[in-house]
């Protein structure tokens, strides 16, 4: 069965120049890519995205940062994408994901994490939508 998942390269990685590191990790563990796209959201697209987070106390930070440059989506294709990816990525905090991971090579500290992924595949279908709605996945 294949599975679908969205990763987003976030600014620190972007402006790192870290894309394509990022998009091998995934490739290398058997993850395709079916759609990329490079843009620039606005707060009011961020706020709407992490909707579930609002009122925590990173929420702002993490607005302000999502928003501070570009960044790229992948949806990410395969088998158990969503655990895939998310093992591929690491831990949210790069001072505990394990060596190798994603973050733990290109995270900075919680919010300058490198990668955001979808965490279930109603959050990955919910996610893919909103970053490629009305652009070809193939």
């Amino acid at each position: 069965m294949t599975d679908r998942t969205l990763c987003v390269i976030k600014p620190n990685a972007v402006a790192d120049n870290k894309i394509g590191e990022i998009v091998k990790c995934f490739e290398d563990e058997g993850l395709r890519v079916a759609a990329f796209r490079m843009t620039c959201p606005g707060r009011a697209a961020v706020e709407s995205f992490y909707a579930e987070h609002e009122g925590k106390d990173f929420f702002g930070r993490l607005v302000d940062f999502m928003t501070s440059g570009p960044v790229c989506a992948l949806v990410l294709e395969g088998a158990d994408a969503v655990d895939r990816a998310r093992t591929i990525m690491g831990a949210t905090d790069p001072e505990k994901a394990t060596a190798g991971t994603i973050r733990a090579l290109y995270g900075k500290n919680m919010t300058q994490n490198a990668v955001h992924g979808s965490d279930s595949p109603e959050s990955a279908s919910r996610e893919i939508g909103f970053y490629f709605a009305g652009f070809d996945i193939f």
